[in-house]
């Protein structure tokens, strides 16, 4: 397994335990829009994340993409081995439907 290929099964095994999360990885295929690694929805709020190998940066498109999704009202996380960021912001994010 690649060192992203790692990463992605921590990410991914990190979600599924919440069992409540709607969970898309897009497959690149050369047509259409290009997204991050994953497009996630949480308690009513979106999420992506692009994974990376440890120490590995995003592209500038990946960035691109990123700001989009930040400025739609997304949050955005960019993952390279540590999932700390992403499991406080799961454990603290409430559903807006019930406040």
């Amino acid at each position: 397994m690649t060192p992203e290929g790692k990463v992605k099964k921590a990410v991914t095994e990190a979600l599924r335990k919440r069992g409540d999360v709607y969970i898309f990885m897009p497959v690149p295929s050369g047509y259409g829009q290009s997204s991050l690694d994953y497009e996630c929805c949480y308690r009513g709020r979106f999420f992506a994340i692009e994974t990376k190998r440890p120490g590995g940066k995003p592209t500038d498109r990946q960035m691109q993409i990123a700001s989009l999704i930040k400025r739609a009202g997304g949050a955005v996380f960019i993952i390279d081995g540590d999932l700390s960021e992403l499991e406080a912001w799961l454990d603290t994010t409430n559903d807006p439907r019930i406040e």
